[in-house]
């Protein structure tokens, strides 16, 4: 199916810009190019599905933002990170910490892609052909689109196998309570005290948008997903810890999701005219699974260098030493040296919240880094290190390992058997 404009096998579509993928990234680009008054360049975006509505919530924090703070649906200067041990406040000024869902992102998207004359393909593309000076996109059933540069947004797995390769899965509840329930000026960030898996990291938090409306999670952090009943006990079980009747709530949406933590590459510049976004192009964070605001900034900077002429080539979603950062955590927490209650309540007792904040963003510097390092228990990291050096010794002389896609949100009933429970999925 093609939009504004037929193409055939005989009349290729020649672009300026393919986006591939109309997602997240593609979205955030595609309003920071109408941002930024793009408007002579011949754009198209290959999908096979047009993206609309509430598919996703993203949560992030930063500074109150012109342009994003319209779309939100909730913020907050406080958040809890709670323990077995204590429940701390933590207060985020000069930052908030925020939630956004999809549909605002989808809608804005849709007006940009109007006000800069995108050409839709909704088909999915096939194959790739890059010479350096034009990449040729063959699509759907064997049509062709000619682009001067392609920003690819799709799925795809790491370049090779991580030395540790971990996944962030979830389940939420969007719960609707019949009275006021929620303290909507705070935001649970953490709450470990959810029952910890063998091998891994669990958490809950509570997003609220009212006193009666809240995003309630269960989240871990672990190689392996669980079974679509264990989703729903762990998070019904963390309802519980909450004190959260079920006979007094409506469960109106079901999120799932499946995000990779690892430690392995994903290149952002696989040939010289093909670049990607979002997390095939790195903007996932390794040790935390947070993604959007690597990607809010790479849509930026990829709309301020079109707009000046330049090509679209976005910086390195994190510093290279955060990335070796992120691989000696994930190495530590997954070889049991450190807890991961214990490391992320070191953390915010031993620093500002904001520099931690600000770390897990990837934009502190590094006297702030060294702060944080010397928050973290030294022998279990030292230990940590001296092994991840040694793997990565052994990479560079052995083959390279291939690497398995992410694999797909475990998704059940959304009405399942919980009390109260009704709604649809998102």
């Amino acid at each position: 199916m093609w939009q504004r404009g037929a193409v055939t096998d005989s009349a290729p579509l020649d672009v300026d810009l393919a986006l591939l993928g109309g997602g997240g990234a593609a979205s955030l680009l595609l309003a920071a190019l109408d941002r930024h008054g793009v408007r002579d360049l011949r754009i198209a975006v290959v999908d096979p599905v047009r993206r609309r509505g509430q598919d996703r919530t993203w949560a992030f924090w930063g500074h109150p933002d012109d342009d994003l703070d319209p779309l939100l649906s909730a913020s907050w200067q406080q958040v809890e990170v709670a323990t077995a041990a204590r429940r701390r406040v933590l207060d985020l000024t000069p930052l908030r910490y925020a939630m956004l869902r999809s549909g605002p992102v989808y809608d804005r998207a849709a007006v940009a892609e109007r006000r800069l004359d995108v050409t839709r393909i909704v088909a999915p593309a096939d194959t790739l052909t890059d010479d350096g000076t034009r990449v040729v996109i063959r699509v759907g059933d064997g049509q062709t689109v000619r682009a001067g540069w392609v920003l690819d947004s799709r799925p795809r797995p790491p370049a090779r196998a991580g030395r540790t390769t971990w996944l962030q899965h979830f389940r939420g509840w969007w719960l609707e309570a019949d009275r006021p329930t929620f303290d909507a000026a705070r935001a649970v960030l953490m709450d470990f005290r959810t029952p910890q898996p063998p091998r891994g990291v669990s958490f809950g938090y509570v997003l609220p948008v009212s006193d009666r409306d809240a995003l309630v999670e269960y989240t871990e952090f672990s190689p392996v997903l669980l079974t679509d009943a264990g989703y729903d006990s762990a998070l019904a079980g963390y309802r519980d810890l909450l004190g959260l009747d079920p006979a007094r709530l409506r469960v109106r949406e079901v999120e799932n999701g499946v995000i990779p933590m690892t430690d392995a590459p994903f290149p952002a510049r696989p040939s010289p005219r093909v670049v990607r976004l979002g997390t095939a192009g790195g903007a996932t964070r390794p040790s935390t699974g947070f993604t959007f605001s690597a990607m809010y900034r790479q849509a930026d900077q990829v709309a301020r260098a079109l707009a000046a002429g330049r090509p679209p080539v976005p910086a390195a979603a994190y510093p290279r030493r955060h990335r070796w950062m992120d691989a000696v955590a994930l190495r530590a927490l997954d070889r049991g040296g450190v807890g991961g209650p214990e490391f992320f309540d070191r953390l915010f007792d031993r620093n500002p919240a904001e520099r931690v904040l600000r770390f897990l963003d990837g934009v502190t510097t590094p006297a702030e880094e060294v702060a944080i390092m010397n928050s973290t228990r030294l022998l279990p990291m030292i230990a940590a290190t001296a092994g991840d050096a040694a793997h990565r010794v052994r990479d560079r002389l052995r083959p390279t390992r291939p690497a398995s896609a992410v694999p797909p949100a475990v998704v059940g009933d959304p009405l399942g058997s919980e009390p109260g429970a009704g709604g649809a999925p998102v």
